[in-house]
């Protein structure tokens, strides 16, 4: 349906439709900019924003794995647990993000709820399929780590396609440096559960698409088709992604140690633990100074 309106270009509006009953829908237009139109010179320059974005950071941090195969059993400890301090900060800013997306969408979809449900939902459905052939670890946990950091930068490329949609082009290039600079370390948490194997040279390159590609998508997405509520059930499938990642490198953590209790407390696990989430919270606060 098209109704016309004397809007402005780059004007904040706001939209109130009333109803033969007399009811009132409000809609708050921050910025007034027409439709996104889809052509292949757009989607091309979004693709290569989405590389710069997820691709590039994610392979650069892969490129650590080398030097961190040198790592003794203390170093192996550390850079686990930093994974782990990494992954939890992800875990907290995605709901967050989440909840507030939800907030916007319509009542029939009962924001908060779908959240919660579709990330508990998540969570155990990829603990059901890890678990289906044992515990993974080497290749296959890391494979795993891929997955949740992809479901995260998907949502990093939703809005980076929602601030360009939105004509605010500043924004959206500073949040691609801000994103690129904030991915590095995750290709080094990737690396962690493969410091004991020598993988075949294509899981690399596998490992930075499923990490990284899904921010070109998210851009795509968030550019030319964006709903609130969508992206709150993408951002919360993502935090249950990322929890169950998190179980399974503390349990692989663990099997790596002979006193699996003791380990959690040793100064290697704590700093790199807290290390994870300091060093992820600074790079969060560049992007949103």
């Amino acid at each position: 349906m098209q109704i016309p309106y004397p809007w402005v270009l780059g004007e904040a509006h706001h939209v109130a439709l009333v109803t033969n009953t007399g009811t009132v829908f409000g809609h708050e237009i921050a910025v007034a900019v027409p439709t996104p139109q889809a052509s292949g010179g757009q989607l091309r320059l979004q693709a290569l924003v989405g590389a710069l974005v997820g691709l590039l950071p994610v392979a650069l941090g892969l490129m650590f794995y080398p030097a961190m195969r040198g790592f003794g059993t203390s170093g192996m400890n550390f850079v686990l647990a930093l994974t782990v301090g990494m992954l939890a900060f992800l875990l907290l800013d995605m709901m967050g993000e989440a909840t507030e997306l939800a907030a916007e969408a319509a009542a029939l979809f009962q924001g908060s709820v779908m959240v919660w449900l579709s990330a508990l939902a998540s969570f155990l459905l990829l603990m059901a399929i890890g678990r289906w052939r044992g515990r993974p670890e080497g290749l296959a946990l890391a494979f795993y780590i891929a997955l949740g950091i992809g479901l995260h930068n998907f949502g990093e490329g939703l809005a980076i396609g929602g601030a360009f949609a939105a004509g605010a082009a500043g924004l959206g290039t500073f949040l691609v440096l801000g994103f690129a600079l904030h991915n590095v370390t995750e290709g080094i948490g990737i690396a962690a559960p493969m410091l004991r194997i020598r993988p075949p040279l294509w899981s690399f390159a596998a490992l930075t698409l499923l990490a990284g590609g899904p921010a070109v998508l998210g851009i795509w997405a968030g550019s030319l088709a964006y709903a609130p509520q969508w992206s709150a059930f993408a951002l919360a499938v993502g935090a249950g992604a990322i929890l169950q990642v998190m179980v399974e490198v503390t349990a692989y953590l663990q099997r790596q140690n002979s006193d699996r209790q003791a380990i959690l407390y040793s100064p290697a696990v704590l700093g790199g633990f807290l290390g994870g989430i300091a060093f992820m919270y600074v790079t969060a606060a560049l992007i949103k100074v």
